[in-house]
């Protein structure tokens, strides 16, 4: 796949999830009762990226998880015939809290809908938000999320590729043309 077009650059995407921390804290009145989950891959550091700026903002630490949603998914036989499976980690309870789901990027929203799944099976939250770095469009489930960094309107010949530090040593946004 080539590289269509560089849509953000590293400070971009920190200059975001700043701005996104900010919009977590001030929809829910701070961050009491609150924890936020990373879905596996890329959100984990997003969600952990945003846990630090809310300790910066507000002094308070909020708990992050770790979601595998491989085994949730309505796509599996499509994706791969043998998923590889990781671990949920989710060492505190979500029962009564603010869990706000942080992923890099929404398309169809069949993610975010194995990740409703496999987080109701940890327990009953108060309330489940979606905080997402990229909406790029074509939504096939009523999903939304409430936070995004930036919209970006793609065609589905086009890839949206989050690249991150921490998963992958470099750091952007970019449309992949197939």
């Amino acid at each position: 796949m080539n590289i269509k077009a560089r849509v953000m650059k590293s400070e971009d995407i920190e200059r975001t999830l700043i701005r996104l921390s900010h919009q977590i804290i001030e929809k829910n009145g701070g961050v009491e009762n609150m924890c936020l989950i990373g879905i596996k891959t890329r959100g984990i550091p997003l969600a952990q990226r945003i846990s630090e700026n809310i300790l910066k903002i507000e002094g308070v630490r909020v708990p992050v998880g770790e979601l595998d949603i491989t085994m949730y998914r309505d796509d599996l036989s499509k994706i791969n015939v043998d998923p590889v499976l990781s671990e949920t980690r989710v060492p505190f309870e979500i029962e009564g809290k603010i869990v706000v789901l942080v992923d890099d990027v929404i398309y169809t929203g069949r993610t975010v809908r194995a990740a409703l799944d496999a987080l109701v099976e940890l327990g009953r939250p108060a309330k489940i938000q979606l905080c997402e770095l990229i909406d790029r469009g074509h939504s096939e489930l009523p999903i939304k999320a409430n936070f995004v960094g930036k919209n970006i309107p793609t065609s589905k010949s086009e890839v949206v590729a989050v690249r991150l530090k921490e998963t992958d040593g470099e750091e952007d946004v970019v449309i992949l043309e197939k």
